[in-house]
């Protein structure tokens, strides 16, 4: 199960599905024309340095690259979908990107450790309280924009995507035929997935950020986004350990929380869908072999 655990993962991306191995990633897209258009890709050596064998360590450096490789597949993707003319890349591309970073953590991380701040100077609460109603809004956002965002067709088609992602690992990692009729039998829920750290991360900063006390307002921001690779770190190693003992029914009863949010990020795909998600994953794994 280890092995299974540090070699395979993936991603849904526009009308496709990346799917990541220990050495190649391979993306399957559905073209506008019906076909499935497939491209590999080699993974940077930081994969196999010694680097990504350092617990904490290896969590931040690896979930940075594959912030990376994640928004390069759904570019491409988007490209595809789009054509030659309207193509993202270049200084656009990384403007974009970078812009939607800082907007991510200025709403999850800044905003609402600037309400506890008020809560704190204005309603007069103890700092305790201001730190852990700072933390529960946090998590709620992250809930309410996952649970919003669903309602968008494109994201539902990428969300059943992302269905149709994890049904393909569950079924090889339980030894079924690749086939869409097997795979379409397996869970939408898969322990490892991005949604599930997303929730860890969140729940994590909710217990470090109340046990700090107050701090000046400054402080108190600057601290929210020197934390977060850190609390990354932290969070990808408890995925890490739960997805790896999960034959323990404490284990099983603890990983509830990060399947069930997962509902809001998955939607059952049909069978193109599946075909899809398949596709990316025998061509990852025949990428695997030659290279």
């Amino acid at each position: 199960m280890d092995d299974k655990l540090v070699t395979y993962g993936g991603q849904a991306i526009i009308e496709g599905v990346m799917m990541r191995g220990r050495k190649t990633c391979a993306m399957a897209m559905r073209a506008p024309d019906g076909s499935i258009t497939t491209k590999v890709e080699l993974l940077g050596g930081i994969y196999k340095s010694r680097l990504a064998k350092i617990p904490f360590l290896r969590g931040l450096i690896l979930l940075w690259d594959s912030l990376g490789l994640g928004m390069h597949a759904l570019t491409d993707s988007a490209n595809l979908q789009t054509g030659e003319d309207e193509k993202i890349e270049g200084p656009v591309l990384y403007l974009t990107l970078g812009l939607t970073f800082l907007v991510a953590i200025g709403i999850f991380f800044l905003a609402p450790a600037g309400i506890g701040w008020l809560s704190e100077h204005f309603l007069h609460w103890n700092a305790w309280w201001s730190n852990l109603l700072e933390g529960i809004i946090r998590l709620l956002l992250l809930i309410g924009y996952m649970w919003g965002i669903g309602f968008a067709p494109d994201i539902a088609r990428v969300f059943a995507y992302h269905g149709a992602e994890h049904k393909t690992i569950n079924a090889f990692e339980a030894g079924a035929d690749m086939t869409p009729a097997a795979v379409g039998k397996y869970s939408v829920e898969h322990p490892r997935c991005g949604t599930a750290f997303l929730l860890t991360l969140m729940v994590l900063s909710l217990f470090f950020f109340t046990i700090l006390g107050p701090l000046p307002f400054s402080w108190r921001l600057i601290s929210r986004v020197v934390m977060i690779p850190i609390l990354a770190g932290v969070a990808y190693e408890y995925l890490r350990w739960t997805a790896n003992h999960l034959n323990l029914p404490f284990v099983r009863m603890i990983v509830k929380p990060n399947l069930a949010l997962q509902h809001l990020t998955t939607r059952e795909p049909d069978e193109k869908m599946l075909d899809v998600a398949i596709t990316a994953f025998q061509t990852m794994r025949k990428a695997e072999q030659e290279a």
